[in-house]
């Protein structure tokens, strides 16, 4: 939604180990033997899919043995913002609340109102958007939003200001208007998914200790029941007994209504003040990236029963009534977990009872970990997230030519996803997206110096990326007439119809010479015609878009990147290789045939080629292009079953590229041979039965499987069986593990800073779980080890304040903490020491209010860092950073840049590289403040 621009067991053994089995007559004893171990052994969080089946009645090899294919891997995403569409009806471009802008929010020269689009325009230029290969068309909401809130000066044309869950914007039409875009959508093989969101509504309660004010934590303010109880919310969330609330005693602020709006949202049950957080606004940090209000929107109760059911009934009805085939779920991550492991499988099995056995459910996880972000499909029981980490490495690989065995890296850590109902091939890829901005002003800022030439080709690189590997590709409206923009937000939101948007007509656009002064819908545009031609292949060979994707090679520096996909029933290998490089390169490129000719499909390249006897396949790519090539002929069958061994299992561990997860365990098989296989992995415990924990059909086979509802020392065992291209399997012997114990991490203070008066201390778990109960020691000057306060039981973040004041300690004291988790686990923290005193801070060369004001400010552009026009100056009286702008009233975002680059950069909360600040201003002065010491930076 908001955009940032920088930015195992021990047991007894059953029995021997299995030998290898090869031959199809043996294939059958084995699956059946697989099949009389199944059993309901693992917790749903653990192990969520339901285990390996039984040979059908031909005797192949049981379908849980192949690598799982979800009804959707193929899909062709169109992701579009209604208002900015095509305006096919003039008659609700006001909504129906007149003319004034500051009441309708229609403005069609303001980048942040209303421009006029609606569902009718979608309708009239459906052929337009199928013709790109588009198979399902993404809306962003469009449920009935607070028209204007005057604290952004802007308006809800986006759709994130929700009142009304049950009706659609009178902005962009009518129910039934929304109704015929669904049919004739259907009428043509094109789905429709809703942008729809669960975590918040419009800014409608207000505080009565002030508006938009900062955020309380649970520790300082715990929440109360009705009878002035204190009680911690996660011990009741995902459960029928929540305790009952009152809004006068249950929240740190008072909630209060207007009276003109107590029953302004629908349903009804949005109406009551007790089923919102009341914390204040977030700074997408910690604990209150879960309970505060973004920027002001009214935070949900998603641990609330009531809220659970309400979001769940919602939703349902939009699929009963209207069709809709899917959801994109926005701000998934600033929500519980327990919210999604009820509500993912709901809606899912609600919508199969109702014949939509393709539903299909993503969320948005604005994060490039794999580790953190394959958490919601694993733990969380949901079917996919947007492949954010995708975005990233694309974006570097063709638009910033960076190292080509980055994409190596990235690709093989893609096993985060595999578990038994979910993988990588569900996740909708993307190159930019409303919120973070478009490939194409990624492109134009990365490469300042290059012609219009050399953008599009990068453009169309990063597109053939994204069609010919893994995933459901999105295109964002716009891209494919080379729309760019100086930002995300609203300078990524242009309309495709005439704008009258001063900032939009600014643009230039690639691969055209057109600008926003005229409607854009030209279907000879190159960006359109690359993007219809890489639909139509990846539809006419399916094992383009979701065969396995198998790593073969990558240059060292840019070059060339090669992988193969290969369908694993037709067994027909398809080459891609890509070039990031600015010369012809050429690679010879591993596939799993040898001596065999291999014909061009896609790209400038020679029409055939032949792999060498040991299976290199020699090409030559153009510079910042593709090709593809297709083998004459299937991937021989394998003699005999491979030989398959198990690697000891382990922690998730941390790696140079990517955090680890603590709550998972590094299942890894090495297979004996060269061909296409696909393995099983199993997990059971000590008393349990044999279940099926993912399929990876692409090497090194591996899963991360979730272990962080199982209790710490739980014995697990793991096997792993082999499949190959011939229905020859083979068993591994089984390892053994345990599940570990939490990790506890302190994440203030800081190590080596300066403290005095008070110190608060806090750690956070890894996994977390609401049982978990934290205690803190002290130690002063490398003495013993004592108790701070009381244990703190209250999650997800541990926190106890030292009053260090009352020890009267000399300047220069180090005092060391530690975290304990108390129990029988022994968990201890590492530590952090801290020195007493007022030594200063080292302050940096210089820091930039770098923001989307940089232009206002005198600088030749926004949010440039280097800008001496928004440098602030220290003042050595109190050592804080100020810069006093005249600015024009509107709302802006900004964040402190230090030393004149994007290197070390500091946003909300003083969270490095954390989210853009939000500043509404009136117009006049205003006074930019920043504390290196704390890393805050305020405007006022």
């Amino acid at each position: 939604m908001f955009s940032n621009p920088v930015q195992s067991f021990m047991h007894r053994r059953a029995g021997a180990a299995h030998p290898r089995i090869s031959g199809p007559a043996r294939t059958a004893t084995v699956a059946a033997s697989i099949l009389a171990l199944i059993g309901a052994a693992l917790p749903a969080q653990a192990a969520p899919g339901s285990g390996v089946s039984g040979p059908d009645s031909g005797g192949r090899p049981s379908p849980a043995l192949q690598f799982l294919r979800a009804p959707v891997t193929d899909e062709n995403f169109y992701f579009v913002m209604a208002d900015r569409f095509s305006n096919g009806s003039t008659a609700n471009d006001d909504g129906g609340l007149g003319p004034e802008p500051g009441v309708s929010g229609f403005d069609p020269t303001r980048k942040g109102f209303y421009n006029g689009g609606d569902l009718n325009g979608l309708l009239d230029k459906i052929d337009y958007i199928q013709g790109l290969g588009t198979t399902s068309i993404w809306l962003t909401p469009s449920f009935k939003n607070k028209a204007v809130q005057p604290e952004d000066s802007s308006a809800g044309y986006h759709g994130y200001w929700i009142t009304d869950f049950t009706q659609i914007d009178p902005h962009l039409g009518t129910n039934t208007e929304l109704k015929e875009l669904i049919d004739a959508a259907h009428a043509r093989g094109m789905k429709v998914y809703f942008d729809i969101i669960t975590n918040h509504t419009a800014d409608v309660i207000g505080y009565e200790e002030g508006a938009r004010t900062g955020y309380v934590s649970k520790d300082k303010a715990p929440y109360r029941t009705a009878a002035g109880a204190e009680f911690d919310d996660r011990d009741y969330a995902g459960k029928p007994d929540f305790p009952r609330l009152d809004a006068k005693t249950s929240f740190p602020y008072t909630p209060v209504l207007d009276p003109a709006e107590q029953n302004l949202k629908v349903p009804a049950w949005l109406n009551d003040p007790t089923l919102y957080h009341n914390r204040g606004d977030t700074t997408f940090a910690g604990e209150n990236s879960f309970y505060g209000d973004f920027f002001g929107l009214d935070d949900l109760f998603t641990e609330h029963p009531t809220v659970v059911k309400g979001m769940t009934d919602v939703y349902k009805t939009w699929i009963r009534d209207f069709g809709v085939d899917g959801f994109r779920i926005d701000t998934m991550k600033h929500v519980n977990d327990e919210f999604w492991q009820q509500f993912g499988p709901d809606v899912l099995s609600y919508a199969k009872q109702h014949g939509k056995d393709e539903f299909f459910m993503f969320g948005e996880v604005f994060d490039t970990s794999k580790s953190f972000t394959s958490q919601f499909t694993t733990r969380n029981k949901m079917q996919a997230v947007l492949d954010f980490p995708f975005q990233d490495a694309a974006r570097n690989f063709a638009s910033r030519s960076q190292d080509a065995r980055q994409l190596e890296t990235f690709f093989t850590m893609d096993d985060w996803y595999t578990d038994a109902d979910s993988n990588v091939y569900q996740l909708p890829t993307f190159l930019g997206n409303h919120d973070m901005g478009r490939i194409g002003s990624f492109i134009s800022a990365d490469n300042p110096d290059a012609d219009d030439a050399e953008r599009v080709s990068r453009d169309e690189l990063a597109h053939e990326l994204m069609y010919f590997s893994r995933g459901n590709p999105v295109i964002y409206y716009g891209d494919e007439q080379g729309f760019t923009g100086p930002g995300g937000d609203q300078d990524a939101r242009q309309t495709l119809f005439a704008s009258q948007v001063p900032e939009y007509l600014d643009d230039d656009l690639l691969g055209t010479d057109a600008t926003h002064a005229g409607d854009n819908f030209n279907t000879g545009h190159p960006l359109y015609g690359k993007i219809s031609a890489l639909a139509k292949l990846t539809k006419d060979h399916r094992a383009l878009r979701n065969g396995a994707h198998q790593h073969r090679y990558a240059s060292d520096g840019p070059g060339i990147y090669a992988f193969s996909r290969t369908d694993a029933k037709d067994q027909r290998e398809y080459v891609v290789a890509l070039n990031n490089s600015e010369q012809p390169q050429t690679a010879s490129v591993p596939t799993y045939i040898a001596k065999r000719t291999y014909s061009l499909l896609y790209g400038d390249a020679a029409t055939e080629t032949k792999t060498s006897a040991d299976g290199k396949l020699t090409v030559t790519v153009p510079p910042l292009s593709a090709v593809v090539y297709q083998s004459s002929g299937r991937i021989p069958h394998s003699k005999r079953a491979p030989g398959i061994t198990l690697q000891a299992p382990g922690t998730a561990a941390a790696t140079a590229t990517a955090p680890g997860d603590n709550g998972r365990l590094q299942v890894t098989a090495d297979v004996d041979g060269t061909s296409f296989y696909q393995v099983t992995f199993q997990a059971r415990t000590a008393r349990g039965t044999w279940e099926s924990i993912g399929t990876d059909d692409t090497a090194p086979y591996r899963v991360f499987h979730d272990v962080a509802a199982l209790n710490p020392g739980t014995a697990l065992a793991y096997r792993a069986v082999a499949l190959d291209n011939a229905g020859h399997t083979s068993v591994s012997a089984t390892r053994t593990a345990a599940v570990p114990a939490p990790v506890l991490t302190i994440q203030q203070p800081k190590e080596g800073s300066t403290v005095q008066g008070s110190v608060a201390v806090v750690a956070t778990a890894d996994p977390e779980k609401a049982s978990h109960e934290v205690g803190f020691e002290r130690s002063i000057a490398g003495g013993e080890w004592t108790a701070v306060g009381q244990a703190d039981g209250s999650s997800p973040e541990y926190t106890v304040v030292d009053d260090i004041a009352a020890l009267n300690l000399p300047e220069g004291t180090k005092v060391s903490y530690r975290a304990k988790l108390r129990g029988p686990l022994g968990v201890v923290s590492g530590v952090r020491t801290v020195v007493v005193g007022t030594v200063a801070v080292p302050q940096p060369e210089s820091v930039t209010v770098a923001g989307d004001l940089n232009s206002e400010m005198g600088c030749s552009g926004d949010w440039l860092p280097a800008c001496t026009s928004a440098f602030m100056t220290l003042d050595p009286a109190d050592t804080i950073w100020k810069l006093t702008a005249d600015l024009p009233a509107g709302r802006y975002e900004f964040k402190a840049a230090i030393n004149g680059s994007w290197d070390e950069n500091y946003g909300q909360g003083g969270a490095r590289n954390g989210t853009n600040i939000v500043l509404n201003h009136d117009g006049g002065p205003v006074t930019f403040r920043y504390d290196h010491s704390t890393h805050l930076i305020t405007a006022g």
